[in-house]
């Protein structure tokens, strides 16, 4: 090391693909493709991951509607 001056690509460390479980490439880290970070864009943007918690209320205290977007 040089004195902590180290850039991100200097100290990037092949991890496991969360798609697939290849060793991940800089390029797409932390997936080891293009295609793997397409699948997990896909997941996000489908609804298949969730982030747990209470429903999100607008200034109202309606509850959102689904999506993010508001019915004006």
């Amino acid at each position: 090391m040089s004195g902590g001056t180290e850039t991100a690509d200097e100290t990037f460390r092949a991890r496991p693909c969360p798609i697939c479980g290849k060793l991940a490439v800089k390029a797409h880290r932390p997936f080891c493709s293009k295609r793997c970070a397409d699948v997990d864009l896909n997941r996000w943007l489908s609804g298949r991951y969730v982030i747990p918690g209470s429903p999100l209320t607008d200034e109202d205290g309606d509850a959102s509607s689904e999506g993010g977007y508001r019915e004006d």
